[in-house]
């Protein structure tokens, strides 16, 4: 179904607004009185057991060989017609056309909108909703659709368990920039404050997707924002995209939640934080690298066997030291006595030959000299 039912005003209005069952339209935040740890007591569904984000525990992982690849369904088809760039005081949105959908799944799904999520640009902070294995990312892109066949909009699809399904890619910060989202970034300075919108060129809206739309993870979850209702289909890739320090850095202080007639509020940590997984299991498109985990009792093993390992090159290494400060220098180094020189003539005299004294046993009586030897 073509999203010209579903006035541009009144989808934007769902992301920011929403009314609770026998009270007035409520207000909600990510901190303060009213923000995510409260949400449940206004919103009922922020507290059931198939909330999203989670964290995905790789090695929790099930591999299921029928999940192939997503085909994104006119994404690169934009038209000449512009988009629009939505500032609803909780994230920047871009609402997608009705021709723009997702293949590869169950139903056929039709694109709603896009939105960011982000952190606040202090080191190691991060600013993903999902994370992997308890890393998260700088930040992260969530693209919208709702099941087109089997419910007529957004309004009927997003209360349904199947009514949905969100894309999810994670961001990192490289040296180069991301050109792809200079189509979005380029334009914030337009739509500082919450309620403000600007129309913004067209553009390629696969070319923010990472290249490998094979593999992912895909878990059945939430809205990560009031009213959580638990009927989104997720599918997290595995391979992330990049963007620039300078380009984070614009996303993280360019916007505010406030709007323009009141106290300035950066926009900033619109992420929440994981929920329990419960008794869920995180299906993988792709097979587990094989990977050796330990258990305690084995890691244990590991750490005396290298404690003790250490401890007997210690022991040698003493003996040996030992050994050779108890030995005699002169029983271990080389002799070092200079070898005997032969005796020279004196200038001016002759040599003389040696003579050889025979024994007598007569006294007083000279013994003849020895001939030389010749």
């Amino acid at each position: 179904m073509d999203l010209v039912g579903l006035s541009l005003p009144l989808l934007l209005v769902f992301w920011q607004w929403t009314t609770t069952t026998g009270a007035a339209v409520t207000y909600w935040t990510y901190t303060g009185s009213v923000g995510q740890s409260k949400w449940a007591d206004y919103f009922p569904d922020c507290g059931g057991k198939a909330q999203s984000p989670v964290d995905v525990a790789t090695v929790q992982t099930q591999y299921d060989p029928s999940l192939g690849p997503l085909t994104p369904l006119g994404y690169s088809q934009h038209g000449n017609k512009p988009f629009s760039l939505y500032n609803n005081g909780h994230t920047v949105v871009v609402p997608l056309p009705g021709w723009m959908g997702l293949g590869g799944l169950p139903w056929q799904f039709t694109a709603v909108q896009m939105h960011l999520h982000w952190g606040n640009g202090a080191p190691e902070a991060g600013g993903s909703e999902h994370t992997i294995n308890g890393q998260s990312s700088a930040a992260e892109l969530h693209v919208v659709h709702y099941n087109s066949e089997l419910y007529p909009n957004m309004s009927v699809a997003m209360t349904q368990q199947d009514g949905l399904a969100v894309l999810g890619v994670l961001i990192e910060t490289g040296e180069e920039a991301n050109q792809a989202f200079w189509n979005i970034l380029n334009y914030l300075g337009r739509i500082r404050h919450a309620g403000q919108s600007v129309s913004i060129p067209a553009f390629d809206v696969q070319s923010l997707l990472p290249s490998d739309l094979g593999r992912y993870y895909r878990y059945n979850g939430s809205l990560t924002t009031p009213p959580c209702f638990q009927s989104v289909l997720w599918t997290l890739f595995t391979e992330t995209v990049k963007i620039s320090h300078t380009q984070l850095m614009k996303l993280e202080t360019v916007l505010y939640a406030s709007k323009e007639d009141a106290d300035r509020v950066v926009m900033q940590d619109n992420y929440r934080t994981p929920q329990p997984l419960n008794d869920r299991t995180i299906l993988s498109s792709f097979p587990l690298e094989s990977v050796k985990v330990y258990t305690a009792g084995e890691i244990a093993a590991i750490v005396i066997g290298a404690l003790c390992g250490c401890v007997g090159v210690a022991v040698i290494i003493r003996f040996i030291v030992k050994t050779i400060r108890s030995t005699s220098s002169w029983d271990v180094l080389p002799s070092v006595r200079p070898a005997p020189v032969p005796r020279t003539m004196e200038p001016g005299k002759e040599l003389k030959p040696d003579v050889a004294l025979n024994t007598t046993t007569e006294p007083g009586k000279k013994e003849d000299p020895v001939p030389p030897s010749v």
